[in-house]
This record gives structure tokens, sequence and C-alpha cells, in this order.
């Protein structure tokens, strides 16, 4: 019993070491395993930097990088660095001179005694002049007016900062929108072609086997074959579409962007923008704005140029010293102060041109209201399609997502009939087609949605 015991003790002492050394080989395996996938991440990461993105954060960054939005923030401070310099002619003019003349010829005078006439010479070689000069507008209308015309041109260009922001917003969500549909369509046909070929696979097998003819499996090898260039052709726009996001959000190429999700989750947003019946104005349309303040601008050129039959009137003070000389020894030089106040008063009476300036600025402010009619009404216009379109794609939601529902039941019976020998390769082929096409519209439904309401969002300046 003892030398069982001591055998058994044995053996069981020999399997628990063989248990621990497989453990800590194990331990030992899984420590290398992950430094060395740590390493090729590190080491991928180092290549290529991988930017996951959602839509508010694309625009937050397209807001914050994009060249174009920097642009028409230059704009608005360089109009406001003018309407500055309009401001600043309203303060005096101080100005330090100096002149120096030499005398060629003196002038020369006569004088009458009697009969006899007597001529002097007046004035000496060297004449200096220096002082300060003071000139100060007391009412200039034109410079009033030109303050009002550069503070409507600050408005004019913030509205087109506004509307640049809300037109790069709008190219974000449609390129964020167009990347989605191509990752699901990328999707959708990669699945496809992976069925074609699980398919093709099965029917190989049977034609080897003689259970299926040799026209079957040039069928299914022509449908796996058919799919493979519009795979590819879906992989290079999914390419395309991310370089596209990337520009228009103004970052580096070499991010690698990555977007979770897909097109079905904005489903629920149709249907709210379905049951909510809003009524939509166009008093924050960009376009309209921009036309508004332009006629605000052409008003104030109008009283501009108005002013040109108004009188100026302007002040200036002189405090100068002169010196006389016939030599260049300054150091003797006499200096002799003296200084002068005067007004001055400008009345226009008559200049033609300035009809005619008038008379076209009228017909400009015609123009522009013109204008402004045509542009509100296909604005009201593109309202109109873009609801339309909206109210379209919502209808169409629930009878493509039935379809996509259907043709996945008929490419399951399809197969079922074909596995027992009841359907053709021709069955399953087209059911295989008929459930790729039903996701493809499917996905292509939400995104039409998805830009009319971007461009009715732009249009609404939202």
């Amino acid at each position: 019993m003892l030398n069982l015991y001591n055998a058994i003790s044995y053996v069981y002492m020999m399997i628990k070491k063989m248990f621990l050394d497989k453990i800590l080989l194990l331990i030992v395996l899984l420590a290398l395993f992950t430094n060395s996938v740590e390493a090729q991440d590190s080491s991928l990461s180092q290549d290529k930097d991988t930017l996951v993105l959602t839509i508010e954060s694309a625009m937050k960054i397209a807001l914050s990088e994009s060249p174009i939005v920097k642009i028409s923030e230059k704009e608005v401070v360089l109009k406001k660095e003018i309407n500055k310099e309009a401001y600043a002619a309203l303060f005096p003019d101080i100005n330090l001179s100096g002149t120096y003349s030499r005398t060629i010829k003196k002038q020369t005078m006569a004088m009458q005694f009697g009969e006899e006439t007597t001529t002097i010479q007046v004035g000496r070689d060297n004449t200096y002049n220096g002082g300060m000069i003071i000139s100060l507008p007391i009412f200039a209308p034109a410079l009033y007016k030109t303050i009002n015309l550069t503070k409507t041109d600050i408005g004019l260009a913030t509205e087109k900062a506004r509307f640049s922001k809300l037109d790069l917003i709008n190219q974000i969500k449609k390129a964020f929108y167009q990347l989605l549909l191509a990752q699901d369509s990328y999707s959708v046909l990669t699945r496809s072609y992976r069925q074609a070929e699980a398919n093709f696979n099965i029917v190989n097998a049977k034609f080897i086997h003689g259970t299926v003819s040799e026209f079957d499996k040039i069928r299914a090898e022509v449908q796996m074959r058919n799919l493979k260039p519009s795979v590819v052709s879906a992989h290079n726009g999914v390419n395309l579409a991310k370089l596209q996001l990337k520009v228009l959000m103004g970052i580096d190429a070499n991010y690698e962007l990555v977007i979770n999700g897909g097109l079905k989750e904005y489903e629920m947003e149709m249907f709210i923008s379905k049951e909510n019946n809003v009524y939509y104005n166009l008093s924050n349309n960009s376009d309209l704005k921009q036309l508004d303040l332009s006629n605000k601008l052409l008003q104030n050129t109008l009283k501009l140029q108005q002013t040109n039959f108004m009188p100026t009137l302007s002040a200036s003070f002189n405090y100068l010293y002169m010196s006389m000389n016939d030599n260049f020894r300054i150091s003797s030089y006499d200096w002799y102060p003296y200084s002068t106040f005067g007004l001055s008063l400008t009345i226009p009476l008559y200049k033609a041109s300035n009809f005619n300036k008038l008379k076209q600025t009228k017909i400009q402010i015609q123009q522009l209201a013109l204008n402004r009619l045509n542009l509100e009404r296909q604005l009201n216009m593109k309202i109109s399609s873009y609801l339309d379109s909206m109210n379209a794609s919502s209808e169409q939601l629930m009878s493509n997502k039935e379809s996509v529902a259907q043709a996945e039941k008929g490419r399951q019976i399809a197969s079922k009939r074909y596995d027992v020998g009841k359907g053709t390769i021709l069955e399953l082929n087209d059911s295989e087609l008929a459930l790729t096409q039903a996701q493809l519209v499917y996905n292509q439904s939400i995104y039409d949605f998805l830009v009319a309401k971007a461009d009715l969002e732009l249009v609404l300046g939202e």
C-alpha cells in the first residue's frame, strides 16, 4: 500500500509540475505576443495618424483649419481697418514743414521821387522757412458718409464670412454622407462578392462530384467574377470620398479617417423630419442678406455722391520760423517767427459728371431690387424642391426597407431550393442580385434625404 501511495504521489507531482511549466510557458508566449503587437501598432501609428470622425467633429475641424474660412475672417479684419482709417480723417493732420530757396536774380522795385526814379533790389540770397502746420476738417459731409459706407462694408464682409462657413458646413456634410454611402456600398458589394464566392465553391464542389452541370459552375463563376470590378470600384470610391473630406477639412492627406456606423443610423432622423411640419422662411438666407447689404451700400454711395453738391469747411494753423541771409553762416542767422490761422470754405457750383454718377447709382439700385426679387423666387423654388426630395426619400424608405427584407428571404429560399435540387443557378443568381440592388437602393434613399436636408439648411441659412 505504501509503495502504491508513493507511486500515485510521484505521478501527481509530475503532472502538477508539467501543468505549471505549461502555464508559465503560455504566460511568456502571451507576453511576447503582446509586446510584438504593441510594437507593430506603434510603428503603424508612427507611419499614419488615425482620426476617428463624427459629423460634428468634422465640421469643427473644418471651421478651425480650412483656409477658406480663414481668408473670409481676414477680409472682415481688413474692412475694420479701413473703417478705422475713415475715422482717422476726423482727427487733425500735424506736419513739420521746411523749405529753402536760393535767389538767382533779386526782384527790382522802382520808386518815383518827383521826376527822378530810383530802383532798388529786394530780398536776400538765401531764404529759410520751417515750422508746424495743422489742418482740421470742421464740416466735411463726404467724410461722414464715407464712415457710414465703411460700416456697411464691414457688415457685408461679415455676412460673406458667415456664408463661407455655411457653405463649408454644407460641403462637409455632403462629403461626410458621400463617404458613408461609399462605405456602405462597398460593404454591400463585398458581402455580395463573398456570397457569390461561397456559392461558386459550393457549386464547384458539386460539379466535381458530378451532382450539377458544368453550366451551373460557369454561371456561378461568371457571377462571382462580374462582382469583382464593382468591389474594386467601390473601394476606390471610398478612398476618393475620404480624400475629398480631408481637403474640405483642411487636414493633411496622411491622416487615416475612420468613421464608425453607417447611413442606417440616420433612419430615425427621416421620420422625425417627416413628422415636423415647419414653416420655412428666408429671413436668414445669406444671399438675400448680402443683397440687402449691397443695397444699403449703394444707398450710402448715393448719399456720398450727393455730398459733391455740399460745401466743405476746414481750419488750418501755421507756426513757422523764417530767416533771410546772404551767406551760409547758419549759426549767426536771425530767425523770425510768424503764425497764421485760417478757415477754408469750398462751395461747389457746377460739375457735369456729378449728375451722371447719381444717375448710374440709381440705376444700379433698381437692378439690385430686381435681382433680389428674382433670387427670392428661385430660393423658394429650391425650398420646395428640397422638401419634395426629402418627403419622397422618406416615403421610399419603408418600401426600400421592406424590399431588403423580402430580398433576403428570397435569397434564403432560392439557396435552399438549389441545395435540394428544385431550383436553378439562375434563380440563385437573380436572388443575390435582387438583394444587392435592394440594399444599395435603401442606402441611396437615406443619402438622398440627407443631401437634400443639408442643401435646405444652406438655403435657410441654418
